[in-house]
């Protein structure tokens, strides 16, 4: 059984920082492309990062490019997202997703529904 699990959210003010967990089970993380994305209120789900341990491959989207880094631990299984310099706009649910494929083969490694398995969310505040 395949399970995702975050953890690390909580609140902040805004120039702060936090560092996302996800600690997957059943599943081989540094095979396949694990991604994170994020969720606002009243707003669509969209991608943060993606990582592919094994082809060394990271990929950001254009707004969190500077700010955002995910790297991994092989050996926990456990994929991170260290998020610096925090604003008011990122306040989200974040989520960590996995694919059956490596990044590469999806193209758009930030797109949803490309993704098979999900964690639970952790919620990130922002406060300016």
């Amino acid at each position: 059984q395949v399970q995702l699990v975050e953890s690390g959210g909580g609140s902040v003010q805004a120039g702060g920082t936090l560092r996302l967990s996800c600690a997957v089970s059943g599943y081989t993380a540094s095979s396949n492309c694990m991604g994170w994305f994020r969720q606002a209120p009243g707003k669509e789900r969209e991608g943060v990062a993606a990582i592919w341990s094994a082809g060394g491959s990271r990929y950001y989207a254009d707004s969190m490019k500077g700010r955002f880094t995910i790297s991994q631990d092989n050996a926990k299984n456990t994929v991170y997202l260290q998020m610096n310099s925090l604003k008011p706009e990122d306040t989200a649910i974040y989520y960590c997703a996995a694919a059956g494929t490596a990044c590469a083969w999806l193209g758009n490694p930030h797109i949803p529904k490309d993704y098979n398995y999900w964690g639970q969310g952790t919620q990130v505040t922002v406060s300016s």
